[in-house]
């Protein structure tokens, strides 16, 4: 049998639930994984109906250009979400929005039903906006949060969409023990819930893979006494970016910093999730005002700084934040430093000529600047070199 590159382990999701230990037992060490790696499927434009709209902006410019040409395109929409008071009480959002056409408003002919498609982002708050008792409605805004108009209310014009099957995922080369051999000898067809871990070549867990149900097996062809397993997960799958990360971590934490300086935007993302992982929780921040050195030279965007952070702070694989809420959280102490502290930005020139065009949403880089204002307002004293 090869290194193995997975640990199997029996799952129980009560157990997890309610925080008990020693309820995983080890089943295999497997060699490798088929059909593992899979992004997300783009979210799919849903058809919404602003109810009674009073269209401003840009909502009026695409709204007038969709009577014309069948539809417009209008970008991100915010529905603020008010209280009988007009008050905002919460938002909700929509990316990607076209404008399909309008209406006149049976309620009141002064206003529109407008019909437009969109998707929702994963952040989104909650699933639908529902409108509090004696709204008035929702409050239209834009990307940047310019004005859009109102509407009353929101209807979603729901289509069933077969969803596509998705394959498998199998376990090669796996030398099955414990309850789970048992099973196989016993010929039961139900194996069990397990969970799937990437491990490094010590035989160190680096990060969850899936979770889900065991409903078949073979030999392998690996070698004498493997098996290969049939895995339906109910988790979703590490997406395509984990394959390069879990080979560069696959002799444990990096030794060296930038190990990352290689991989893609997306792979960057991913990495920031594995050293948040596999961060050491609870060990002692740093002297107050101690200086820390930030490799500047592959801040090529917003997920190669927090990279950096991280190993400025925490050393090569370090973790200090993934956007600027979790380095908020990160600065208030118990992740390695707290203010006061001073940073010192080498190459920074790299960063202010890449990092941002537009103001930092929560689906963008955010600028150089932004970034200086952030830190200084943390109590980070920045000097660029």
């Amino acid at each position: 049998m090869g290194a193995p590159k997975y640990v199997l382990l029996s799952y129980d999701r009560e157990a997890e639930f309610e925080g008990q230990d020693g309820y995983e037992e080890t089943w295999a060490l497997c060699e490798d994984a088929g059909d593992l790696f899979a992004d997300p499927p783009p979210p799919t434009p849903e058809t919404y109906e602003l109810l009674g709209c009073a269209p401003e902006g840009e909502l009026r410019t695409a709204l007038t250009r969709a009577r014309a040409e069948g539809s417009a395109p209008l970008g991100s929409l915010t529905l603020e979400i008010l209280d009988k008071s007009g008050t905002a009480v919460g938002e909700w959002y929509l990316e990607d929005v076209r404008v399909l056409g309008d209406r006149p408003c049976a309620r009141d002919l002064s206003l529109r039903d407008v019909t437009v498609e969109g998707s929702e982002p994963d952040d989104n708050p909650f699933g639908y906006p529902e409108r509090p008792p004696l709204s008035p409605g929702f409050r239209l805004l834009g990307t940047q949060g310019e004005p859009q108009g109102t509407c009353r209310d929101l209807a979603c014009v729901r289509q069933d969409r077969d969803e596509p099957l998705e394959p498998p995922l199998r376990l090669l080369g796996c030398s099955p023990q414990g309850a789970l051999r048992a099973a196989m000898d016993a010929g039961e067809e139900d194996l069990g819930h397990a969970k799937v871990l990437r491990i490094d070549s010590y035989g160190r867990p680096v990060q969850s893979a899936a979770e889900g149900e065991l409903r078949a097996w073979i030999p392998s062809a690996r070698g004498r006494g493997l098996v290969d397993l049939t895995l339906d997960p109910w988790s979703e799958r590490p997406p395509l970016a984990a394959r390069e990360v879990w080979e560069l971590w696959g002799a444990g934490r990096p030794a060296e910093p930038n190990r990352w300086a290689r991989c893609t935007t997306d792979e960057r993302r991913f990495w920031l999730n594995t050293a948040r992982e596999n961060h050491v929780y609870g060990r002692q921040d740093q002297p107050s005002g101690t200086t820390y050195d930030l490799d500047g030279r592959h801040i090529t965007d917003g997920p190669g700084f927090f990279c950096a952070m991280g190993e400025a702070v925490n050393g090569p694989g370090g973790y200090f934040g993934w956007g600027f809420d979790a380095l908020n959280d990160c600065l208030r102490g118990r992740w390695g430093a707290a203010p006061p502290l001073t940073l010192v930005w080498h190459d920074a020139d790299v960063a202010r000529t890449c990092l941002g065009a537009n103001p930092h949403t929560d689906h963008s880089s955010p600028l150089f600047e932004e970034l200086l204002a952030f830190l200084t307002e943390k109590g980070v004293e920045v000097h660029l070199a």
